[in-house]
């Protein structure tokens, strides 16, 4: 059978979960291969020389509110609406949609069985890659050295320290994710470019607008 003539034989539904399905998988493994390879999205891992504009004293003992408003679950910090989150849901969905189309479960149950799904698999994936970033951070990387360091926001960064974002950096030659806030009074949207003038407790970096 050929592949035009096989695509033809699957019903809409089924068609629908595999065009949602190939490309989210394809751009995750497009996605995991370069993370693998340490490569950086655009120009995320630019290193200011030296220590441009940066005021030490800024935040490096600044207060540590931000940390405290975690919860009892431990969610303040678990960040699953990310890139990686929202394309892993879709590869999700879309392979346990092909799986119950096959049996030929009924839509009304495929549908929230297989978004269900997807979104245990975004909250899975932002699990493991806070206990990944937690990993790096003991012992492995002194957040000190990130100051002066420029880099781009992966994640919106609240105004006036209000809440935590993420930023993309280079780190002792090491690309990686950080928790960010700003003392800037308007909040730094995603693909910023921003500059390290602090730390702010044990984890989180404070950042300024390039």
């Amino acid at each position: 059978m050929s592949l035009i003539a096989w695509w033809g034989s699957l019903g809409v539904a089924a068609q629908i979960f595999y065009c949602i399905a190939i490309p989210a998988t394809l751009v995750l493994l497009i996605q995991t291969v370069l993370m693998f390879l340490g490569l950086e999205d655009g120009d995320a891992s630019d290193i200011g020389d030296g220590v441009p504009d940066v005021d030490v004293s800024d935040g490096v003992f600044g207060d540590d509110s931000v940390s405290d408003m975690s919860d009892l679950a431990g969610l303040s910090s678990l960040h699953i609406f990310t890139v990686r989150g929202i394309i892993a849901f879709f590869v999700v969905f879309g392979w346990v949609g092909i799986v119950m189309e096959s049996f030929n479960v009924n839509l009304a149950i495929t549908i929230p069985v297989a978004a269900l799904c997807g979104f245990a698999m975004m909250v899975l994936i932002a699990y493991l890659f806070r206990a990944v970033m937690r990993l790096r951070t003991d012992g492995n990387f002194d957040n000190r050295n990130a100051l002066g360091t420029s880099g781009k926001v992966y994640l919106n960064i609240p105004a006036a320290r209000s809440g935590e974002g993420k930023v993309n950096i280079v780190l002792q030659g090491v690309y990686v994710e950080r928790n960010a806030v700003t003392d800037e009074e308007e909040p730094i949207p995603t693909g910023s470019e921003v500059v390290v003038v602090g730390l702010s407790g044990q984890t989180n970096l404070v950042v300024k607008r390039k």
